[in-house]
C-alpha cells in the first residue's frame, strides 16, 4: 500500500518533566498533543478498505490450503467455521487507520477467543500477519497517545499471559519436548525445556515489540515531517511579509519626495503662470520674468522626477544609484541610457575584457523605443556585473541584436513579436567563484523587466561551460 503523507491538527511540544519519565513520555508522544491524520482520508480509507479485502481473501484461501494438507485434521469444525473465523479476523483492518485502537481490541479478542477454541486457525501465517499489522496500525495512528499506551499496554498484558497460560495449563513445556523427540537427548548446549521457553519467549518478543517499536518510528517520523512543512509554510509567510513591508516603505520614500520636491516645483510654475498672465494682458514685457521662471521649474521638475525614476529602477543597489547621479535634489543627471548606450559598458566593466557587437540594420538600434532600451541596457549592465563579482570569467561578449522583420510563423513564440525585437545577449566562459554567492535581486529586476515588456528571458549556465543571459524584448509597430 502507498504510504500517505500526513497533517496534524495541533503543533507539537515538548514534554515538561526531566529524567527518564520525561523522556518515555516523549518517545510515546503522551504530551505531544499532536494527531496523525492522513492528508487525503477519502483515498486512505479507500486504501484501507482494498487492504482489508486482500486480507480476508488470503486468509480464507490459506484456510483451505492448509486444510488440504491435514493441517486441521484433528479439528472437529466444518470448513465453513474455520472459513468464517479465518475472514472475521481480517475483515476489521478495513477500519484500521479510522479507528485504529478499536481494531486492535476487535483483532485481539479475537485471537483469544479463537485461540481457546480453535487455536490452529490462529496459527495460520495469514492472520499472524493481521495481528502484526493491527499492532502496528494502533501504535502509528492513534490519536489518543494516552489511550494508546493502556490499550496496546493490556493486549501485550493479556498476550504474553495467555502464553504463560498456554505454557503451564496446556500441554506444558515437557510435552512439547516429548513431541518433539527430545525428552531423553540434549543436542545444544541448553536444556530443551529452557530451550523451548527461551524461543518462544524470543520470538514473541521479537513479533510485538518490533510492531510497537515500527509503529512508533512512523508517528515521530510523520510528526516531523509536518513540523517541517509548518516551518517551511512559516518562513514563506515571513518573507512574504518582509517584501510586503518592503514594497510599502519604498512606497512611502516616494511619496515624501512627490511631495517635498516635485510638488514645490508644479506649485512654482502655477503661481508664476497666474502672474504672467495677469502681465501680458498690460505689459508683456515684465511677464518674461515668471515665463523664465516656469521655464526654469519646469526642467527642474522634469530632473526630480527622472531621478525618482531611476530610484524605482534601480534595483541592484536599491536605488541609491539614482541618487549618487543626480537624482532627488540633483540637477545634473544625464538622460537615461538606451540601447545604442551598451557599447560603453565595455569600458566600464573594471578588468574584464569585453567584447561588443551590433547586429542590425544602420539606424535601428537608435530607433529602439527608450523604455525598451532602457531595460536592455538594464539587463546587460547586471549580467556584466555578475560575470566581474561572481565569475571567474576573464572575457565576456554581449550581442545586442534589433530585427524588426516579423517573427515566422513557425516560430512558437511569434505572437509575442508581431512587429520585430531588439535582444541584448552577455555570455561568459568562466566558473562560478567559490563563496561569492550575491542575493539574487539582479537576476529578479531582470525577469519583471522582461515581464513588463511581455518579452522572453533566457538565464542559466551554458552547457559547454560559462553562463548565458538573453532577453528579447518586443518592438512596438514601426509608424512613420
Amino acid at each position: 500500500m502507498p504510504q500517505q503523507t500526513v497533517t496534524g491538527r495541533a503543533p507539537a511540544t515538548a514534554p515538561g518533566e526531566q529524567g527518564w519519565s520525561g523522556r518515555l513520555a516523549a518517545w510515546w508522544g503522551i504530551d505531544s498533543g499532536w494527531e496523525r491524520v492522513p492528508a487525503d482520508p477519502a483515498r486512505a480509507y479507500r486504501n484501507d478498505l482494498w487492504l482489508g479485502v486482500a486480507f480476508v481473501v488470503v486468509s480464507v484461501v490459506g484456510t483451505e490450503l492448509a486444510r488440504s494438507i491435514g493441517y486441521f485434521e484433528d479439528e472437529p469444525a466444518p470448513p465453513w467455521v474455520l472459513y468464517l473465523l479465518s475472514a472475521a479476523g481480517a475483515a476489521p483492518l478495513v477500519w484500521r487507520r479510522r479507528y485504529p485502537l478499536v481494531v486492535l481490541s476487535v483483532v485481539y479478542a479475537h485471537f483469544l477467543v479463537v485461540g481457546l477454541t480453535v487455536p490452529m486457525v490462529t496459527m495460520l501465517a495469514p492472520l499472524q500477519v493481521v495481528y502484526f499489522v493491527a499492532l502496528f496500525s494502533a501504535v502509528a495512528w492513534a490519536r489518543d497517545r494516552q489511550a494508546m499506551v493502556v490499550v496496546v499496554g493490556a493486549a501485550l498484558f493479556v498476550m504474553f499471559g495467555w502464553l504463560a497460560w498456554q505454557f503451564a495449563v496446556g500441554a506444558g513445556i515437557d510435552g512439547i519436548v516429548e513431541q518433539m523427540g527430545l525428552a531423553d537427548e540434549r543436542p545444544g548446549l541448553v536444556d530443551p525445556g529452557v530451550a523451548v521457553t527461551a524461543y518462544n519467549l524470543l520470538v514473541n518478543f521479537a513479533y510485538f515489540y518490533g510492531a510497537v517499536v515500527a509503529g512508533q518510528l512512523m508517528w515521530h517520523g510523520a510528526r516531523r515531517r509536518e513540523q517541517l512543512e509548518d516551518q517551511a509554510a512559516t518562513i514563506e509567510r515571513q518573507t512574504a511579509e518582509l517584501q510586503r513591508q518592503a514594497v510599502v516603505t519604498e512606497r512611502l520614500r516616494i511619496a515624501r519626495e512627490l511631495h517635498d520636491v516635485v510638488a514645490h516645483h508644479v506649485s512654482v510654475i502655477g503661481i508664476q503662470a497666474a502672474a504672467a498672465r495677469r502681465m501680458l494682458a498690460g505689459d508683456p514685457a515684465a511677464a518674461a520674468a515668471p515665463l523664465a521662471t516656469i521655464e526654469g521649474e519646469s526642467r527642474e521638475a522634469v530632473t526630480q522626477m527622472r531621478g525618482l525614476l531611476g530610484t524605482l529602477r534601480g534595483i541592484e543597489d536599491g536605488g541609491r544609484d539614482a541618487v549618487r547621479d543626480g537624482g532627488v535634489g540633483g540637477a545634473g543627471r544625464a538622460p537615461e541610457p538606451g540601447l545604442a548606450d551598451v557599447t560603453g559598458l565595455a569600458d566600464t566593466t573594471g578588468g574584464l575584457d569585453v567584447e561588443v557587437r551590433v547586429v542590425a540594420e544602420p539606424g535601428a538600434v537608435d530607433g529602439v523605443p527608450g523604455p525598451v532600451g532602457l531595460s536592455l541596457y538594464r539587463t546587460a549592465q547586471e549580467a556584466l556585473s555578475n560575470v566581474r563579482k561572481h565569475s571567474t570569467a576573464r572575457r565576456a561578449s554581449v550581442v545586442v541584436r534589433v530585427d524588426r522583420r516579423p517573427a515566422r510563423r513557425d516560430d512558437p513564440d511569434a505572437h509575442r513579436f508581431p512587429h520585430g525585437f531588439a535582444e541584448v545577449e552577455v555570455l561568459d566562459d568562466g566558473r562560478p567563484r567559490p563563496g561569492s554567492a550575491g542575493t539574487g535581486l539582479g537576476l529578479v529586476g531582470v525577469r519583471e523587466r522582461v515581464a513588463t515588456h511581455g518579452g522572453l528571458a533566457d538565464v542559466g549556465p551554458r552547457a559547454t561551460g560559462g553562463y548565458r543571459v538573453r532577453v528579447r524584448l518586443p518592438l512596438p509597430e514601426d509608424r512613420p
